[in-house]
Order: structure tokens, then C-alpha cells, then sequence
């Protein structure tokens, strides 16, 4: 059977002065479903593209900052690309007034890439000028004068999110206090006050991921309406979360040990997110140095894997 991707190769090539927002277009289309590779030499592009077509759209970030970039060259090769029938190219162009831009770079306090040893205006204007043509010649020109990081987000999605864009990653992680809080995480709810099976001769040796001790910990009068607070919490804010354009979204539970109450907690979380829809990865990080690693919710409550 043949796997190969079937259809033309899209490709966007993100272009436009310093400053005008190319890192932040380059970011939202990786969430958006891209592979996006940034200052990537022009030279290397056709190479790339040679062989059947990848799996995911691809958005290359080219600029002055290459060691080969010239105007000419970037629509030389939109051209080439644009003649080759398993390749559908677009020049995308994030453009800015040169006050805003000047604005810009004053706050940042960066030297303009052509204006290493001058001042930065004299670099915007130079960009400006040499760019020129590859702005008259874009497919899609995006000005970002007046635009926030998530404006232009959203302006990109109307035109690239489609059926290429990733839903939100939610991670779910339980852990121990004793040994400090995990890196990374968004929101760290302490499950302490909840009845603990470690008290409980038969329950000791076992995790939060055995049904007995699931049980001891559910069968607290507490767990009940704080789960349906905290589930609650988390359901408002992920879209609201996807809407402001994060990618990924953590959320940790500890108890003393992390092993029974914490995990049960978080499995209970994960388990409710993933029935409504949500991608959801857990990790038991006690558990998984105890060489007794979790299996954590993936795409649905059938499909497991490793956080």
C-alpha cells in the first residue's frame, strides 16, 4: 500500500522587514499545523522540496538575515516554485510603517541587521527600499501597524488555520511536595485536604491508578465538589487559552507522596478534559520514578501514551 502523501506541497515563504512580525507569523503557523523552518537559506529550499510531498504545509521564514538572500533570488524562486505542479507556493509579506517599526526597535534596543554600527532608521530604510519588489510581488500582504501579537495571529488563522491547525495540548501531572513542583507548569492545585490512603494498611502500596484506592480518595465528601470546580475552571479556560493563541496548557496536583491522591486526582481531571474533546497527555511523576510510569490520556479515553 502506498502511504505518500497525495496532492501538491504547500509552501509559504514568509518574508518582510524587521520587525514587522515574521517570528510571531512563523510561530502561529507551527501551531496552525506547519513545519516551519526560519532562516533558512534560499539555496536550501529547492533541496528540500525535492522528493514527494511532506506529510504537513511548510512555512520557511526567509529574510536579509540570510547568507544568501537577495530579492531577486526570493522571486526567482517563487517563480520556479509556482511552475512546478506538485508545489503550491505562496509569498507571504508582513509589512509595518517605518515610524512603527522605528518604534519597534527602540524598545527592543536591537541594531538593525543593515545598520550593525549606524542607527537602526537607517537600517529600516534601507530594508524598506530593497524589499520592495517582493512586496508588490506577495501573495498575501499582512500590515501589522496597528496589530497585537494576537491580532496578527488571528489575521494569519483566517487565511492558514483550516484543517491544519492543532487544538490545544493539555498536560495533567501529579507530584509529591516533598519533591518541589515541576517545571512548566500554568496551575498547581494542592490535594492535601483530601483524605489520605496512605493511613490504610491495604491501600499503601498501592497508586492512584488502582481502583481501590480511587475509591478510599472519591469517597471524601470534599472530592466531588472540588473536581467538578476545578473541571469546571479548566473548561472555561481553554478556549479562552486557544483563543489568546497558547499551544499548550499544564496543570499540576500534588499531594505529600504523589502517589494516591494526587494521581487520582489527576487522572480524574484528564479522563473528564478528554471527554469533552481536549488533547490530553498525564504524566505521574512520582510513579515514574518508582519505575511504575502512568499511562496518560492522549487523543480520547481509549488512546493512551506516555507524557
Amino acid at each position: 500500500m502506498d502511504d505518500s502523501p497525495k496532492g501538491p506541497q504547500h509552501v509559504v515563504l514568509v518574508t518582510g522587514p524587521s520587525g514587522a512580525g515574521r517570528s510571531t507569523a512563523i510561530n502561529a503557523l507551527e501551531d496552525f499545523g506547519f513545519e516551519a523552518i526560519d532562516n533558512i537559506p534560499l539555496g536550501l529550499i529547492p533541496r528540500l522540496l525535492e522528493g514527494p510531498a511532506l506529510e504537513r504545509p511548510l512555512a520557511l521564514g526567509v529574510d536579509i538575515r540570510n547568507r544568501d538572500f537577495t530579492v531577486g533570488g526570493l522571486l526567482s524562486l517563487q517563480s520556479a516554485l509556482a511552475e512546478q505542479m506538485q508545489i503550491t507556493p505562496q509569498l507571504l509579506y508582513l509589512d509595518a510603517a517605518p515610524s512603527v517599526l522605528a518604534r519597534r526597535y527602540s524598545e527592543t534596543r536591537r541594531r538593525h541587521p543593515l545598520a550593525p554600527d549606524s542607527a537602526y532608521t537607517e537600517g529600516i530604510t534601507r530594508e524598506l527600499s530593497l524589499l520592495e519588489q517582493a512586496r508588490a510581488a506577495a501573495d498575501i500582504l499582512i500590515d501589522t501597524s496597528e496589530m497585537s501579537p494576537h491580532e496578527l495571529r488571528a489575521q494569519l488563522a483566517t487565511w492558514f488555520a483550516g484543517t491544519q491547525a492543532q487544538q490545544l495540548a493539555v498536560s495533567v501531572e501529579s507530584f509529591s511536595y516533598k519533591r518541589g513542583l515541576p517545571q512548566g507548569l500554568d496551575m498547581v492545585f494542592d490535594c492535601r485536604f483530601l483524605d489520605n490512603p496512605h493511613w490504610v494498611p491495604e491501600l499503601r502500596a498501592l497508586s492512584g491508578l488502582d481502583a481501590p484506592v480511587q475509591a478510599h480518595v472519591k469517597a471524601d465528601p470534599r472530592f466531588d465538589p472540588f473536581m467538578q470546580m476545578v473541571i469546571d475552571l479548566a473548561l472555561f479556560l481553554l478556549p479562552a487559552c486557544t483563543d489568546e493563541g497558547k499551544a499548550h496548557l499544564s496543570f499540576g496536583f500534588g499531594c505529600t507522596g504523589g502517589q494516591h491522591r494526587s494521581v487520582t486526582v489527576a487522572e480524574t481531571v484528564a479522563r473528564a478534559l478528554a471527554e469533552q474533546g481536549w488533547q490530553v497527555s498525564t504524566r505521574h511523576r512520582e510513579l515514574e520514578r518508582r519505575g511504575q510510569a502512568a499511562k496518560g490520556v492522549a487523543t480520547g479515553l481509549d488512546e493512551r501514551s506516555q507524557a
